[in-house]
């Protein structure tokens, strides 16, 4: 009986400590927009790469008066056969500028985190040329997770965070009228900082 009690007691004991270092690789961030906050963690105990990436752009302040600048829904992407319904934000024009070199790609496949409402991903061109540029969806995306059709090289984004808070800000930017996907006056992100800053 004292040997089952042990048992289960140092169970007990390793759930809480595995549960800790879990939640410790969980990086509460805010992006501040004009709009509002958008609150978010980032998942670096599933994808190191990209979330230690996002982080250190924010931590150089290099999201400090950037923007979202790119809505995607239904209605106006006529030249895809893959709908997809997102809001785009980043450096955009500056990305030339005070950077870092682009990360390895992460696909879902790797990490487990898949495109659903509320996560954010890294845009790119191919695999391979993440910088600062990302994304958050508007509704579950399975079209940008590993093998989906939206990317014919069909290696999907690298999905890195979740918003846990303001998704009616994300909403309001997502409903701006955007006939070419570009916003003619795009949502300002006035810095975007780990929380408790």
């Amino acid at each position: 009986m004292r040997i089952k009690l042990t048992l289960t007691l140092l169970a007990l004991i390793l759930v809480s400590v595995l549960d800790g270092q879990i939640n410790q690789s969980r990086e509460k961030i805010i992006i501040k927009t004009e709009f509002g906050d958008i609150h978010a963690t980032i998942d670096l105990n599933r994808a190191p790469v990209t979330g230690s990436n996002f982080l250190r752009y924010i931590d150089a302040g290099l999201f400090d008066s950037t923007f979202f600048y790119r809505v995607v829904r239904n209605d106006n992407q006529p030249e895809n056969k893959v709908l997809i319904e997102v809001i785009q934000g980043g450096r955009y024009e500056e990305e030339e500028k005070n950077g870092f070199p682009p990360i390895a790609h992460e696909t879902t496949a790797m990490t487990g985190i898949r495109h659903r409402n509320g996560t954010i991903s890294m845009a790119r061109w191919d695999p391979g040329t993440a910088t600062s540029e990302f994304f958050i969806c508007v509704g579950d995306q399975p079209e940008l997770d590993y093998g989906g059709k939206r990317n014919p090289d069909l290696q999907g984004f690298a999905a890195f965070g979740e918003v846990t808070e303001g998704m009616d800000v994300v909403k309001r930017i997502h409903s701006i009228d955007a006939p070419g996907q570009y916003l003619d006056k795009p949502v300002v992100i006035l810095q975007i900082i780990r929380e408790g800053q």
